[in-house]
């Protein structure tokens, strides 16, 4: 029998700074596993107020649910209009694993 005193957790609740988004976010990026990516995308994006992001990116509230659910395969350029109206930028850096190294090491014969 479910404790009705228990809310149900909800990480959006915990993401109360740009500083706590970006790092979320970049977490999430690392995985490089879509689904665990756009779930987390929407967890900001429900931190910082999902109908406030649809309107600065320009996509209807509806159309930012179905972008963001598991499956879906947003354009990149509508996720880039999310991450600006979230106030965050994408970034890049070197990856250190071995399967660079190894390639690196292939391409250098």
């Amino acid at each position: 029998m479910a404790n009705s005193n228990l809310s149900r957790f909800d990480a959006a609740d915990y993401l109360d700074s740009p500083e706590a988004r970006a790092e979320y976010l970049s977490a999430a990026l690392e995985t490089g596993d879509m689904p665990f990516i756009l779930d987390a995308i929407a967890v900001v994006a429900r931190a910082e107020g999902m109908a406030r992001v649809a309107e600065v990116a320009k996509v209807g509230r509806t159309s930012l649910y179905k972008t963001l659910q598991p499956g879906a395969n947003p354009e990149f350029e509508t996720i880039l209009r999310v991450f600006d109206a979230l106030g965050l930028r994408m970034s890049a850096q070197p990856a250190n694993t071995a399967r660079d190294h190894d390639n690196k090491a292939a391409l250098a014969c």
